[in-house]
């Protein structure tokens, strides 16, 4: 019998430590100090800035992790100062700068930067990147001076902007809270502005220099950057109520009805899928989504194999093609149609998608040749007439938002997510919850009157827009763009699993299609040429498995609106037996809630019971407790199912 795992391989999936983050403080004016760079920055505990960061990167996007030295931090009463000196470096090339970092209890905080590159220096982008977050700004006025000088009244977009809502930019001021009003001066460059929500960040992201200038561009040797980033508060906080609501859970009215799971499913997981077919026929998933891509080798016996492994786990076989050809897609296309029809036409949701759209095409670039959208559908709905045809992108939503289909030729709208484009700590994956009910309402706005569906989703990225493809990690460690992941194999995974499942339910997707089945976003575990701790030892199903089983179970039951504090994650729907309630916590530090009735019973998977759940495909029943308090409380990213009267 394995030795149980350690708290952070339960958590996290991985051994690997973290730098706790330094809380620097200056009267009502705090932030957390995070390898140089500065994250939520807050007054009087209300959130004013996401993050202001110094940045270097590649011609890749790849952001370099400095080696930071000389650091000083001194930290009074009245205000604090940091300085320090770091280089971005690799085998190639160096950029060396020193910052320094000044907040006073008046409210301002200065954040400034000062480098050289020290050989000819490629780059996409060096300078300082600027986070707004989104709660309580999302949709809210916003003052933007210009780098000319002009002052223009907006707002931040509550639909997700494809491209930049806001260009040419100096300065912005937004209230925080009522009566808190920041502003934010970006010197040295000319800023503008992505809505960092199309890639599922919780975030409006404000950057040194204009996409459409050339990119990648080189930073000459001895040529010097001079910026900075000054944050000033004015006002003070309107007069809070009594808190009374925090920490409750509160049902609402019906939203509608809970949707079917789905699961993805590589053609490399094929045999491994039918030979744990047992085990994940389990979880219940309506469908599993096969991939297929002749670019990458898959045939006629790909497509029997997706049907194949469908069939064993009990779902309904839905095929993603990616359409080769430019010039010739319509034979292409039709040739698919007849190689699937003599199947028996299996697959009741085709959803098709050319090739080059695999890729990121960046606001100002140009498009690269590809089947003309209208013209690749029309073929597609003549080569498959008996199924529903979807169209998006398999990528990212930010790709169908910036390339929208054709959707009066499309039954289904379809796109899929990451949750650690471009940051990969622990914080970040869970804070891009906060972007999901924008998401479903920007998906359902370009969806119009046809369903749309999301996923195959993961924490991991199955695919890379930007790049060549996902890093393979074999370290298992945390970082952006990871194919596998260690957190989908922890409890974080688990809760963010709730949380994704939980507000694109409330969001109206038709059908959520999370993970895989025997992969790294799978459910199962199996040997892998990547590290699995414990799992590699002992076997067993991810906490993951529990959650999704607990969410296919709840398909087309009566779906109600959930109201929790911003720290849980929460469904509910009306079953036969009563009011089926789940919460996540969606943190590392103990949560406690008020629940909304009498509950009769209790599901707990935490890291107490993460051994046991592991072990036991059924803990979902086998795991389950009396329980009739009206105070629960969670341990760091636990998950709960309560059956309430």
């Amino acid at each position: 019998m394995s030795n149980a795992p350690s708290l952070a391989i339960r958590l996290f999936g991985t051994e690997e430590p973290v730098t706790p983050l330094r809380i620097l403080k200056a009267g009502a004016l705090t932030a957390e100090l995070d390898t140089g760079n500065l994250r939520h920055i807050r007054y009087a505990g209300v959130e004013v800035i996401r993050a202001v960061s110094f940045i270097v990167r590649d011609k890749n996007w790849g952001t370099y992790n400095p080696a930071i030295e000389n650091l000083v931090v001194d930290e009074r009463a009245d205000g604090f100062t940091v300085t320090y000196d770091a280089i971005a470096l690799d085998g190639t090339q160096a950029f060396r700068y020193a910052a320094r970092i000044e907040g006073s209890a008046d409210g301002s905080l200065d954040f400034s930067a000062e480098g050289y590159a020290e050989t000819p220096f490629l780059t996409n982008r060096t300078g300082f990147v600027v986070l707004h977050p989104i709660a309580g700004v999302s949709g809210r006025p916003v003052t933007i001076e210009h780098v000319d000088g002009t002052i223009v009244e907006s707002r931040f977009p509550e639909i997700i902007d494809p491209v930049q809502p806001m260009m040419n930019l100096r300065a912005l001021t937004h209230e925080a809270s009522p009566g808190l009003r920041v502003t934010c001066r970006m010197e040295g460059d000319t800023y503008e502005m992505e809505d960092q929500r199309n890639w599922t960040d919780a975030s409006y992201k404000t950057y040194v220099r204009p996409l459409a200038l050339p990119w990648p561009y080189t930073l000459q040797k001895d040529e010097h950057i001079q910026q900075a980033v000054r944050v000033t508060i004015e006002g003070s906080l309107a007069e809070q109520g009594d808190g009374a609501g925090a920490g409750t859970i509160a049902l609402g009215e019906r939203i509608g009805t809970v949707p079917p799971l789905g699961l993805g499913l590589d053609p490399s997981e094929i045999v491994e899928t039918i030979a744990e077919a047992e085990t994940l026929s389990r979880v219940g998933a309506r469908v599993l989504v096969g991939y297929y891509d002749p670019s990458l080798g898959h045939d006629a016996a790909t497509l029997i194999g997706i049907v194949e492994a469908a069939r064993a786990i009990g779902a309904e076989p839905w095929l993603e093609a990616v359409v080769q050809s430019v010039d010739g897609f319509e034979a292409e296309i039709a040739t698919l149609g007849w190689t699937v029809a003599d199947m028996g036409s299996p697959f009741p949701t085709v959803l098709l998608s050319p090739l080059p759209d695999l890729k990121c095409t960046l606001p100002g670039s140009v498009w690269p040749p590809a089947p003309p959208p209208r013209a690749l559908f029309e073929a597609a709905r003549k080569a498959f007439p008996r199924a529903r045809i979807g169209g998006g992108m398999f990528s990212l939503f930010t790709e169908m938002n910036r390339k929208r289909p054709p959707v009066d030729l499309l039954d289904l709208v379809s796109f899929t997510t990451t949750a650690m484009l471009h940051a990969g700590d622990d914080h970040s994956i869970t804070e891009g919850l906060e972007t999901l009910p924008a998401i479903a309402l920007s998906a359902s706005a370009i969806a119009g009157d046809k369903p749309y569906a999301v996923g195959p989703s993961a924490i991991g990225m199955r695919m890379n827009p930007y790049g060549e493809a996902p890093l393979k990690n074999p370290g298992n460690i945390r970082q952006a763009m990871n194919f596998n992941d260690p957190r989908h194999r922890g409890l974080l995974g688990a809760a963010w699993a709730l949380g994704f499942f939980a507000r694109f339910a409330a969001g109206g997707a038709t059908t959520i299609t999370l993970g895989g089945t025997t992969g790294a976003f799978g459910l199962v575990s199996v040997r892998h040429d990547w590290p699995q701790p414990y799992f590699d030892e002992a076997g067993g199903v991810f906490p993951m498995f529990h959650v999704l089983r607990g969410m296919a179970r709840l398909a087309g039951k009566p779906l109600r609106a959930v109201t929790a504090p911003d720290t849980i994650e929460a469904i509910a729907a009306e079953t036969g037996d009563g009011v089926e309630l789940w919460l996540a916590n969606r943190t590392g530090t103990e949560q406690s809630v008020v629940l909304p009735g009498a509950p009769r019973s209790l599901f707990l998977l935490d890291a107490d019971s993460f051994v046991a759940a592991a072990g036991d495909r059924d803990a979902l029943d086998h795991l389950n407790q009396p329980f009739s308090g009206t105070t629960l409380t969670l341990a760091p990213y636990a998950v709960a199912r309560l059956i309430l009267s």
